[in-house]
């Protein structure tokens, strides 16, 4: 199977994309390449076996990839294209370290860069940059995926009044199992809040969930809160600020999911002119290269709509809806790249020897998660119309 990496030919040659990049944004981007193509050596088998790695969390922080788009506490201050080709890079060999960086520096730094205290930003940000502590965001609930705002969780002033005692449960919580530190998200008497919960509290009990069939590199556990200490992020004020949390997470998505569909549509056009049938290269034959073609289109135009988001976002003026935007399309169209890779491969598409099939149980996943096609599409018709249908 091939990489995942890139090296200039292909669907990323034909965009032209280096063209539309600074040097600096060039340097990031290569950056995160070579990361990935370390992971890319084992991702297959960690694939298979449902093997985190843990010392690949060290490399993406000798890159500066943690929590690369925060200013800051030990963190690079990269601009949002180079923070976007990061997530492009590392998706193209597997969603699960976009997901780690996501979780990583876009939810759970992000939570504490925004809305903490600086005695918590000096405390934990400098600890994971350097990938020496892990942290998960305790958002979604069993009952309440795509309706965070009806979490039952709860948070109660500690009788003491050295803190706050939380009592719930969370589900498909990235990292729980490992994390130093969890965001948890909980009612309280004045509405949501954000807490820092430290994870060796007996009370916190994380377990993975064994069964999933997409991201399978990387972790994703139950939680169960049970009398934990909790310390309250100050500048939490609401559903809103953990939406913000998300809107960072969802826009490194847009960019992911097409380092996902150029890794699928690259095996594609190597196959294509490698494999051949009644004495030539399929890619020869019009349905192929009509395929290929509108694979591309596809993929040119996800692509600058996501160096538009980009550069919406640099300018200080980018919208949670126009987020949406890009979060819907892209993903929508990295899956239909990767079904027209798959149908190229043929029936050697759906083995291992290729990278296809793994990504697109992934990019189901990612479908899901951070917000469903159904709730985006109804986040953009209320921006187009001004009437709420949720």
């Amino acid at each position: 199977m091939t990489s995942g990496t890139s090296n200039g030919t292909g669907a990323e040659a034909l965009l032209g994309l280096d063209g539309l990049l600074t040097d600096d944004q060039r340097a990031w981007r290569d950056r995160a390449r070579a990361v990935a193509s370390v992971i890319a050596e084992t991702i297959d088998d960690d694939a298979e076996t449902q093997t985190f790695r843990r010392e690949y969390v060290g490399l993406l922080a000798e890159a500066g990839l943690i929590g690369m788009h925060l200013s800051g506490y030990g963190c690079a201050g990269a601009d949002a294209i180079s923070y976007g080709l990061a997530c492009y890079e590392l998706e193209a060999v597997d969603t699960a370290w976009r997901t780690f960086v996501s979780v990583q520096g876009s939810l759970a730094m992000s939570a504490i860069h925004h809305f903490g205290s600086e005695e918590q930003k000096q405390r934990w940000l400098p600890l994971m940059a350097r990938g020496e502590a892990l942290g998960c965001f305790a958002l979604t609930e069993p009952d309440g995926g795509s309706d965070p705002g009806s979490m039952s969780t709860s948070a109660r002033q500690a009788d003491d009044g050295t803190g706050w005692i939380i009592d719930g449960t969370k589900r498909w919580i990235g990292l729980a199992s490992v994390a130093d530190v969890a965001v948890v998200w909980a009612r309280t008497p004045e509405g949501i809040r954000g807490f820092l919960v430290d994870t060796t509290d007996p009370g916190f009990s994380a377990s993975d969930i064994p069964t999933k069939l997409a991201l399978r590199a990387s972790i994703q556990c139950d939680v169960v809160l049970e009398s934990v200490r909790g310390e309250l992020l100050p500048g939490t004020t609401g559903l809103s600020s953990a939406l913000a949390c998300l809107t960072e997470a969802r826009y490194g998505i847009v960019w992911g999911v097409m380092g996902a569909a150029r890794a699928s549509l690259d095996e594609a056009i190597e196959r294509a002119t490698t494999r051949e049938v009644f004495g030539a290269p399929i890619g020869s034959k019009q349905l192929v290269q009509q395929r290929l073609a509108d694979a591309f289109v596809e993929y040119e135009k996800a692509m600058l709509l996501a160096l538009h988001l980009g550069a919406l976002k640099q300018a200080k003026t980018l919208t949670p809806e126009q987020v949406s935007v890009g979060k819907l399309n892209n993903v929508r169209e990295a899956i239909g790249i990767a079904h027209a890779a798959r149908e190229i491969l043929a029936g050697d598409g759906v083995t291992t020897e290729f990278s296809v099939m793994r990504h697109l149980a992934n990019l189901e996943a990612v479908r899901t998660y951070e917000g469903t096609d159904d709730i985006h599409t109804l986040v953009i018709g209320r921006a187009l119309t001004g009437l709420s249908a949720f």
